[in-house]
């Protein structure tokens, strides 16, 4: 815990307490909070404890797949085929058509999943070194991936006509992997607002998209029955700047001229959340929000996480294993929660556990991406591992899935790759520590800020084999060099002889994968020359008894 955690929190507490007033009070009347241990204020959720085995877990594999993925235009497609002229609307309209006619909504049926195998993949997973596994439950497009209690434009209904959360929970269950659904809905409230535009320019200039349809005009179309409107939610003010396509970053979380979303519409999606927890289970739960969802201007993010924990208690007994994750969190927030930094990483030791999420490619699967070769390579993703690990971190890394719920050909060689340096080099990396110092190298030495909530990992890419990163376990220290040198030469010169980080005796040095080696200490450091027999990795990692 952190020193002064409670003076700090001592602090807050004239804004954190049970009789604090929301603009928008979630109801409860559907699904009620479960009461136990925690209570919805930040001083009771931040004697939350990360359970060990997150700790231990240190990778896992994220499969961040919905109906997006059938243009293969790539993340937030759903709004930006709104946004006239960007490359989304463009390629939406010469093959699907105008978004007056045919918008997003008329993309759902055409997801089938017909491919999708939860229990190959899941154990392919597995196999090649994931600890835990994430599923999207929804994203900002606001379909629920699940046999929704409380939402009718859910995947059970239309497109695959399948329960995929239950698909997921079940192969997870099968396999022992933990199981962990990430929610976005939150946000459609102002992300889709584009819908509701219309061209400013051309034949159908003035004409209005299909953001602001409702119940009445689906009569003889293949929604008919269904609400537009609890799809795209748009039967609100607009919030200030909606023309203006970046305002809805500045407007995050929830200020900056948002239109305030109403009761209905945040108890719906704690509603939505709250079913999924009570009947999926899972032991992680992501949100793609500042904080948690709807604060402050809310407490239904505060009521979830509270129902998440007691849930988890009274459903595990003793066996606790609840992970739950916020973006730019404070202090006392990041006691209740797990800090989750996107694309990116703090150029520190972090004090709690915390995870960093990221993707091989797009959030959504993108054939641009696939076609120029822009994958992130095994090679990329381990470096990246490494370097979070040393800094108590995990990594949630999305392979991105086509439609059809496979992935492609250059995935498949990327999935292999971790897998070969996970099966000979885990143990650097699971159940492991920090050291006394996360790092060594230009990299390490460097004042590298995170831009907003992250979004920084492009500095750690360039890595050469001057970067080394530790992790330790009781009986040994692991330096991992971030690239095989040219000379086959390693110096670790944070292992200098005298040098107080490490002031006993070294006994013996492995190369993972190979065997012992022999080894030099001096005032420069530990230098090790790497056997011309041995395998070149792209982050040889050696063992050291302490």
């Amino acid at each position: 815990m952190r020193l002064g955690k409670y003076i700090m929190i001592a602090s807050l507490l004239p804004f954190t307490c049970m009789a604090q007033e929301y603009a928008v009070p979630v109801s409860e009347a559907n699904e009620p909070m479960m009461a136990g241990k925690y209570e919805p204020t930040w001083e009771s959720l931040a004697k939350y404890e990360v359970p060990d085995w997150f700790r231990d877990a240190k990778f896992g594999i994220w499969a961040h797949w919905g109906p997006q993925c059938v243009e293969g235009s790539g993340d937030w497609m759903a709004r930006s085929l709104y946004i006239e002229g960007s490359p989304e609307y463009k390629h939406h309209v010469e093959n699907y058509g105008h978004p007056s006619e045919f918008g997003f909504k008329d993309i759902l049926p055409l997801f089938k999943a017909e491919k999708w195998d939860p229990d190959y993949l899941v154990g392919l997973y597995k196999k090649i070194g994931a600890r835990y596994f994430f599923a999207l439950g929804n994203h900002h497009d606001n379909f629920d991936l699940w046999d929704s209690r409380y939402q009718e434009w859910n995947s059970k209904d239309i497109g695959p006509k399948k329960d995929i959360l239950q698909g997921w929970a079940d192969a997870c269950k099968k396999h022992g992997m933990p199981f962990g659904v990430s929610l976005h809905a939150d946000h459609a409230w102002s992300w889709y607002e584009p819908s509701r535009r219309y061209d400013r320019h051309g034949d159908k200039a003035g004409v209005p998209y299909d953001g602001r349809l409702t119940k009445a005009d689906g009569k003889g179309k293949w929604w008919e029955g269904l609400d537009p409107q609890k799809f795209y939610a748009q039967d609100h003010p607009d919030s200030y700047g909606t023309w203006c396509d970046g305002m809805i970053h500045r407007q995050w979380a929830w200020g900056e001229g948002v239109a305030q979303p109403s009761v209905e519409y945040v108890s719906n999606f704690y509603d939505r959340t709250v079913d999924v927890i009570n009947r999926y289970d899972p032991d992680l739960l992501y949100f793609d929000v500042t904080g948690v969802p709807f604060y402050p201007i809310s407490d239904a993010g505060l009521k979830i996480a509270t129902h998440f924990y007691n849930h988890n208690l009274a459903t595990r007994k003793k066996d606790f294993s609840a992970v739950m994750f916020g973006k730019i969190l404070t202090d006392v927030q990041k006691d209740a929660l797990v800090w989750d930094v996107e694309r990116g990483a703090p150029n520190m030791i972090a004090e709690e556990p915390w995870q960093t999420c990221t993707c091989i490619g797009g959030w959504h699967y993108k054939d641009e991406i696939y076609d120029k070769g822009w994958y992130k390579s095994a090679g990329q993703v381990i470096k990246m591992l490494a370097d979070v690990v040393s800094k108590n971190g995990n990594l949630l890394l999305s392979i991105p899935l086509r439609a059809d719920g496979t992935f492609d050909e250059k995935e498949e060689e990327i999935i292999n790759g971790i897998g070969e340096w996970m099966s000979v080099n885990g143990e650097a990396i699971y159940s492991t520590r920090p050291w006394n110092i996360f790092g060594e190298g230009p990299i390490a030495d460097s004042d590298i800020k995170l831009n907003a909530q992250g979004f920084n990992e492009g500095a750690y890419t360039k890595a050469t084999s001057e970067e080394i990163r530790f992790t330790q376990t009781p009986k040994h220290l692991y330096a991992i060099s971030l690239a095989w040198p040219e000379d086959g030469k390693v110096t670790v010169k944070s292992l200098a002889e005298g040098n107080p980080l490490h002031d006993k005796k070294i006994k013996s040095v492995e190369l993972l994968g190979y065997g012992k080696v022999k080894f030099t200490r001096d005032a420069e450091g530990l230098k090790v020359k790497l056997p011309a027999g041995a395998s070149r990795s792209v982050a040889p990692v050696l063992k050291i008894r302490k």
